[in-house]
């Protein structure tokens, strides 16, 4: 890609773009000669020379993206938005690092050309276009992240032209979605600008520069004559760029519904020219995350074919189990990436039940046009635990069809040791355990140390922590004492022995013996939790992120003997039937020191979350997110008998992959 060639005699265009005007001398009022547009035209050759110590270095993009790929955890799934792109030296780096999902927005046709060429010479995939961030032209609820990078607002002349664009990148991010916006520090080059300053661009060009303040102070007015030694003048440009502060831009961010902005430390640009450096000279970084509902789809959508109902928990009652007792941001955030994953399965209409107060009449005001229920309340009605078999049971009651088990087999895996009779009863095995009635007192303990105790009855590790692990009777008196504390003293308890092997769990979806999918099993990692800590995955775990279990635990894909492997699939299958879970169901296995597989838990109606247990075997099983809910929606579909005659044909859910070691297909 060669530079264009100079012209023998530059253009000299008018304020308006199109009438040529002659190269000015000495001017009294910078801002008096900035045309309200000026950014159409200037960004083009000669800006990728004159900036080039900035926006044309390598190393410092890469160092940049570092930074942005760290700051969001980003992931190689995640739709972005580089608004403001230039010549997509953020997005094509972004591609080189294997980001499949870059979009490229800029004015400039200059730029989105030389964006267009790199991508294309080096079979980088991103797609970069022409536009206007005040319009920008993606529907709504489009992109995970929408970056503003390289000081790239504040061209307007009035600050409201920069509001249409927060508000359009309101408008495009999904709830939930994230932006960063890299932005001059105003506050600080109000008072340490340069007002001349003049560098050599290459061998032949030099620029030189002078700034000032606008009449009200909130712009910086630059002119920049752009020198040739053979050819003279090159360019006369005038331009300015609005200076915002912290406060002001937080004003602007809030206006258009963004107010949990944060400011980071500034970013400070060493010139490779070591030069002025201008409006890059310190900068300030801001990131925020878009709270918002879903945009409704308008109209009914010609291809719906099933009107479903989401009946969840509810965000407005207490929450016992939730360590705040309330729904928290990381509850709102699930809640919002399954709604983005449902929306992705075709077909469908969903309506979000969630008021437990009204939950009755909704059902029966929607009963008519709803083909079935999705039930994904595992908090129980009114977030009780105990009562989660209740919510299947008023389906029941009403005659609504709902995905899941029903209130019997709810009721059966609620409780530890009923599951443990269940399964020793069908020889499999189980870890050595006894039971602790609420009016014991005094007990004898069967096996030998280490144990560990659990409450009975109860649901997401509530009331096992660390402290649950016992070594000798004195910690094992403490850790009955201590759920008993936090659960009461009327409710039993199991301990068990403590395995020291594999901690494993394996997911089924669909409905055996007609056509299911054994998802593949994963192991807990504990290589990186602090030796002294007992190796399980609790409550400490699920919903304590200060403590040390939270960043040091991973699901990994589980590596075991060929016939243990087979052995725990073909128990939980049994298992499945035996206390008739139906469409999805979770088995919880620890291995003890020898690898024998002992059963621990069944879990009947699991976390449905996008980054849960479920979800993560999916995605090893090359099963995105909103395919595993597609997965679950048509097991019911299948069982329920409300299938369309399009979807008679086998679906992913019943057909073997690639990893046919883990996904087996069964017929009657």
């Amino acid at each position: 890609m060669e530079e264009k060639p100079l012209p023998d005699k530059p253009p000299q265009r008018g304020k308006n773009g199109k009438g040529k005007r002659k190269i000015l001398g000495p001017v009294q009022d910078l801002e008096e000669h900035v045309h309200p547009d000026w950014w159409r035209n200037i960004f083009n050759h000669l800006y990728l020379k004159t900036d080039a110590d900035v926006v044309d270095d390598q190393n410092l993009t890469r160092h940049e993206v570092d930074i942005l790929a760290e700051m969001f955890n980003l992931s190689p799934e995640d739709k972005i938005l580089d608004l403001c792109c230039g010549q997509g030296r953020h997005s094509l780096e972004l591609a080189r690092r294997g980001y499949r999902n870059i979009e490229g927005l800029d004015r400039s046709h200059y730029l989105i050309q030389k964006a267009k060429a790199t991508a294309k010479f080096e079979g980088l995939r991103v797609r970069v276009r022409e536009g206007d961030a005040r319009k920008i032209p993606y529907a709504a609820d489009t992109f995970d992240v929408v970056m503003i990078l390289g000081n790239s607002l504040g061209y307007f002349e009035a600050a409201q032209e920069d509001l249409k664009v927060f508000k359009e990148v309101f408008r495009v991010l999904k709830p939930w979605g994230r932006f960063v916006i890299d932005i001059a520090d105003g506050e600080y080059l109000r008072e340490h600008f340069k007002p001349h300053s003049w560098e050599w661009i290459d061998k032949k060009r030099f620029v030189c520069r002078e700034r000032s303040l606008s009449v009200d102070e909130d712009r910086l007015i630059s002119r920049e004559m752009i020198n040739h030694v053979e050819r003279g003048m090159v360019a006369d440009h005038f331009y300015a760029e609005r200076l915002y502060t912290r406060e002001g831009l937080s004003r602007l961010l809030a206006t258009v519904g963004c107010n949990n902005t944060t400011f980071h430390a500034e970013i400070t640009t060493n010139s490779q020219r070591n030069q002025d450096l201008g409006m890059m000279e310190r900068r300030l970084l801001v990131t925020g995350v878009v709270k918002k509902e879903w945009t409704p789809i308008k109209g009914r959508q010609k291809d719906i074919a099933k009107h479903v109902a989401v009946v969840m928990g509810d965000p407005s009652k207490p929450d016992p189990l939730k360590p705040l007792r309330i729904f928290d941001d990381d509850d709102f955030y699930t809640i919002d990436r399954l709604k983005a994953a449902l929306r992705e399965n075709t077909g469908y209409q969903f309506t979000y039940l969630h008021n437990h107060d009204t939950i009755i009449q909704d059902l029966l005001k929607g009963n008519e046009k709803f083909d079935y229920v999705l039930n994904l309340c595992d908090e129980g009605y009114n977030n009780d635990a105990k009562k989660e078999l209740h919510v299947a049971s008023l389906f029941e009651i009403l005659g609504i069809p709902y995905t899941g088990s029903g209130p019997q087999c709810l009721a059966f895996c609620y409780d530890k040791s009923l599951i443990r009779g269940i399964a020793k009863e069908m020889e499999i095995p189980v870890p050595e355990a006894f039971f602790v009635k609420p009016e014991d007192t005094a007990f004898e303990l069967p096996f030998g140390f280490p144990v560990i105790v659990k409450p009975n009855i109860g649901d997401s590790s509530f009331g096992i922590t660390q402290r649950s692990v016992a070594y000798t009777i004195e910690e094992l008196v403490n850790a009955i004492a201590e759920i008993r504390d936090k659960f009461g003293y009327d409710k039993p308890l199991l301990v068990e022995e403590f395995l020291t092997g594999k901690d494993i769990t394996i997911g089924i979806i669909g409905n055996p013996p007609e056509s299911y999918t054994v998802l593949p099993i994963l192991e807990e990692d504990y290589s990186t939790l602090p030796p002294e800590l007992p190796k399980i995955c609790g409550y400490e775990a699920k919903w304590l992120p200060e403590s040390p279990y939270w960043n040091n635990l991973r699901s990994i894909p589980a590596e075991l003997p060929e016939d243990t492997e087979k052995f725990v699939e073909e128990c939980c299958v049994k298992l499945y039937e035996r206390l008739e879970c139906r469409d999805y169901c979770r088995f919880d296995w620890r291995l003890d020191a020898e690898g024998t597989p002992k059963l621990l838990e069944v879990n009947p109606n699991p976390g449905w979350c996008w980054d849960g247990h479920l979800a993560k075997m999916s995605k090893v099983a090359n099963i995105s997110y909103s395919e595993m809910l597609g997965n679950i929606l048509r097991a019911a579909e299948q069982r329920l008998g409300i299938q369309t005659e399009e979807e008679q044909q086998p679906s992913k859910v019943a057909k073997d992959t690639e990893v046919g070691a883990y996904q087996k297909l069964c017929a009657s």
